[in-house]
């Protein structure tokens, strides 16, 4: 019962509480209990959302009230308010956009991320969670085949990652010709030349306007969105001055590859650093079957990923790695007098954007240890195979086209016309059994299936087909 409903605060429903341990102990078991009903019935419950955001906001309260709720009532609240506006993204058939679930490893070692409450950006003076993070840095580093000796940075997502990596690009390519931007700003400096493909993610451009590059210059792709290393080698023998290029590992679409090792060495003959956008896509390098797609990757100068894709760890954790440490140190690190030296290594503020940070990076250990190689070798295949058995499937569809070549995580198809494919993934958001939205991509209306859940196997692609079966029948395909 709410304050407001008639209870009478006692001395024990303080909001502030005695500061004991007894003020945890029941507000901690009413969040485990909501958590662990939400996450037994991921697997069956409709993936949208049930309720608006102004009926959540009514539900939750929305005039701050002047005498506060216990704190058990609180929980009881919020979870009651807002688990109907939940999206089940931790569905094995959500394919809305490439976000993964949450492997319960992970999960746990989240849950004590928040209760260590670590402000994880000094090494020596957290050194438990620093040491995590370091070692989930060095075998992500080692997964990926990248240069050992690489600095890894733990960031919110891809954009953040994207921003220190091309930050450490950005400045070292302007000391190259003769201009510090740490002393002398941007103003006046080489204009940097920041170019990318076609068909890069919208993150790409939105890390370069934070960092002052401008507009890119796009350089044309292929039909499955590779960037054309002959274009490429065009345009950078157009200009002069200094350049930062980015390539891509998992196009959004297509789930391709850009040639690495082609594409590399054109933009190194050129004087260029070479930056990899590979949000969930630099995953394939950790399993022989895919490892192909990557050839050349390690060649470049930075990378930038997500832990909360592809290795399926809690919202939110991008990497950023640079294969020179001390590029990204110079580009992000700070002092104060008020902060503590570190004796040895590296601080984590001095590999993102942030001093104030949470231990994100400790869930990553967490996965990394409890799968060991073979275990994320196991889960790329796994995805890959799901998406590869979801696109055959389709295929066999009536008036279902697949239009990518599916080398990865990435499934698009599309109907006789745009507003027929835009029907498909309308019905499915009604059935509510699996969750695929539309894009545009090669001047058509598709339905993109990202595939990105540890949990999605043989089975969940094959209930995934037989959905869209469903929706085909009560009206989504051509007449």
């Amino acid at each position: 019962m709410h304050p407001d409903d008639g209870h009478e605060r006692g001395a024990d429903d303080e909001p502030g509480g005695s500061g004991g341990p007894e003020d945890y102990r029941e507000v901690l078991e009413l969040a485990r209990r909501s958590a662990a009903e939400w996450l037994a019935g991921l697997g069956e419950r409709p993936i949208p959302a049930r309720a608006t955001p102004e009926e959540v906001r009514s539900a939750l309260g929305e005039a701050l009230p002047d005498v506060g709720e216990p704190p058990a009532a609180v929980i009881e609240r919020l979870a009651g308010a807002i688990e109907p506006g939940l999206l089940a993204i931790g569905s094995p058939r959500f394919y809305g956009w490439v976000m993964g679930g949450t492997q319960p490893t992970a999960l746990a070692a989240d849950w004590l991320v928040s209760a260590w409450d670590q402000n994880a950006g000094l090494r020596d003076i957290t050194p438990g969670v620093a040491a995590a993070e370091e070692l989930a840095g060095e075998w992500i580093v080692d997964l990926l085949g990248l240069p050992s000796g690489s600095a890894v940075g733990f960031a919110t997502g891809a954009t953040m990652a994207q921003f220190a990596a091309m930050a450490a690009g950005r400045d070292e390519v302007l000391r190259r010709v003769g201009w510090d931007p740490a002393v002398s700003g941007l103003a006046g400096g080489p204009r940097v030349r920041f170019v990318v493909g076609a068909e890069r993610h919208g993150t790409v451009d939105l890390a370069g306007r934070y960092l002052g590059l401008g507009e890119p210059t796009a350089v044309p792709a292929d039909d499955q969105g590779r960037i054309r290393v002959d274009r490429l080698e065009e345009v950078l023998a157009a200009g002069e001055g200094p350049a930062l290029v980015v390539l891509q590992a998992g196009n959004i679409h297509s789930g391709a590859f850009d040639d690495f090792s082609g594409a590399v060495a054109v933009a190194h003959a050129a004087g260029a650093w070479v930056h990899v956008d590979g949000a969930f896509g630099l995953w394939a390098a950790a399993s022989p079957r895919s490892a192909h797609l990557t050839a050349g990757l390690a060649g470049a100068d930075s990378w930038s990923t997500d832990a909360h894709k592809t290795l399926n760890v809690p919202y939110d954790c991008g990497v950023a790695i640079v294969r020179e440490p001390s590029a990204m140190f110079r580009a992000l690190s700070m002092q104060a007098s008020y902060l503590q030296a570190t004796g040895t290594g590296a601080d984590p503020h001095e590999k993102v954007a942030e001093l104030s940070r949470r231990a994100r990076g400790v869930p990553t250990w967490a996965v990394l240890r409890s799968l060991g190689r073979q275990g994320v070798a196991d889960l790329v295949h796994r995805l890959t195979g799901s998406a590869r058995a979801i696109a055959d499937g389709l295929a066999e569809l009536p008036g279902v086209e697949v239009l990518n070549d599916v080398v990865f995580t990435q499934v698009c198809v599309a109907l006789g016309d745009d507003a027929t494919t835009a029907a498909l993934s309308e019905r499915l958001w009604g059935d509510g059994d699996v969750l695929a939205m539309t894009s545009r991509w090669r001047d058509r209306t598709v339905v993109r299936f990202s595939v990105s859940n540890w949990r999605t196997d043989a089975a969940q692609a094959a209930r995934t087909v037989a959905a869209v079966e469903r929706a085909l029948a009560a009206g989504a395909s051509p007449a």
